[in-house]
């Protein structure tokens, strides 16, 4: 892929990129587990710089013993540390988690809000953490930027910033969704996850194997 790539010639790339991803990846789910808004919510926060799967192995306890934003409102944030420990920042994380739940409770009659301007308003929060909430939570338009979408992003050339080594995650939003119809957004960050986990990992991308060599601008580059 030349740098001389017309805007309606990338469009048409990213189409047939995506279609490729969509058959390679039929029905995208997120990482983590959660049975309800609440539990999405916390989820989420705790993922900042850990994997889902480590999330996935706290939580469990961690719901059991405070299900509800009233009964986590009222945990002792020592209590919720030791439950979460293993995972990454977890005393800040603990804190969040104790500090959400009692903002529920005191300004959302202990309902997750529905809104980006409510939902990054809340400890913690920030706007990968409400995406992500907004989209499987109450299925409205959400793009949630984690390092995989950047990396993908940056090596597929979706977005005209790929040379800067340090993005904007709302950059990146923005201009990539402007490619996907919004009730597509949080499959197409779901499957540029999914996909960066699988093959075009960080150290290691799996290019030889790659479904999207034929036109990756970056195939081979990241492989010596």
């Amino acid at each position: 892929m030349t740098a001389r790539e017309t805007a309606a010639q990338r469009r048409a790339r990213i189409a047939t990129e995506y279609e490729i991803l969509c058959h390679e990846i039929p029905d995208p789910k997120p990482g983590l587990n959660f049975r309800n808004e609440f539990e999405l919510l916390i989820a989420t926060m705790l993922s900042a710089q850990t994997t889902d799967a480590r999330v996935n192995t706290v939580t469990p306890e961690l719901f059991a013993l405070f299900p509800t934003p009233q009964a986590m409102a009222r945990a002792n944030v020592a209590v919720v540390s030791e439950i979460i420990h293993t995972i990454g920042f977890y005393r800040v994380k603990a804190q969040h988690a104790v500090e959400i739940s009692a903002a529920l409770v005191a300004n959302f009659s202990g309902q997750v809000p529905s809104t980006m301007e409510e939902l990054v308003a809340l400890p913690g929060v920030g706007r990968k953490t409400a995406n992500v909430v907004l989209g499987h939570a109450f299925n409205a338009p959400g793009f949630p930027v984690d390092t995989h979408v950047i990396r993908l992003t940056k090596r597929l050339r979706w977005r005209t910033d790929w040379r800067t080594t340090k993005p904007d995650p709302v950059h990146i939003e923005h201009e990539v969704t402007q490619y996907f119809e919004p009730s597509e957004w949080k499959n197409v960050s779901d499957r540029l996850i999914l996909f960066g986990r699988s093959t075009c990992t960080a150290r290691k991308p799996k290019c030889e194997v790659c479904p999207l060599r034929e036109s990756c601008p970056s195939y081979g580059l990241y492989t010596a």
